[in-house]
């Protein structure tokens, strides 16, 4: 199950719905060794496509190193689908390398956006329910 604050959904689904008909895309860091999202950080598509995402590989070898010298983790994986479900694409599956992290989709194909999240591993999705939390206890 994905915990996580309502005032970090609320930021996912702000940027997935400025970029939009763009997809967005981003990461949440937290304290390595935990589960608890608690850093924003979004990325930019550097496809800017309404059907695929790319994390600039220089943008990404930046924020990954940044995490590794705050002794975190990338704990949620997000990025927007503009005109389908948030489900992961093949393509999505095939990226998707980091075992412990949640894998957030947000639709942005109608006015309520739909958040959803997944645990991907080895090219098994599955979905987790999704607890939405005003702050963590």
């Amino acid at each position: 199950m994905l915990t996580i604050s309502r005032e970090l959904v609320d930021k996912i689904v702000a940027h997935a719905r400025a970029d939009h008909p763009d997809e967005a895309c981003g990461v949440v860091a937290g304290p390595a060794g935990s589960d608890r999202p608690e850093r924003f950080i979004p990325m930019e598509n550097a496809e800017r496509s309404p059907t695929f995402y790319r994390f600039d590989s220089m943008e990404q070898f930046r924020v990954w190193r940044d995490m590794d010298d705050r002794d975190e983790a990338p704990v949620v994986i997000y990025h927007s689908h503009t005109a389908t479900e948030a489900y992961p694409s093949r393509t999505d599956i095939s990226y998707a390398s980091e075992p412990d992290a949640h894998y957030v989709l947000v639709s942005t194909a109608s006015d309520e956006p739909e958040f959803r999240s997944y645990r991907i591993l080895e090219g098994v999705v599955t979905e987790e329910e999704v607890k939405i939390v005003e702050a963590y206890g």
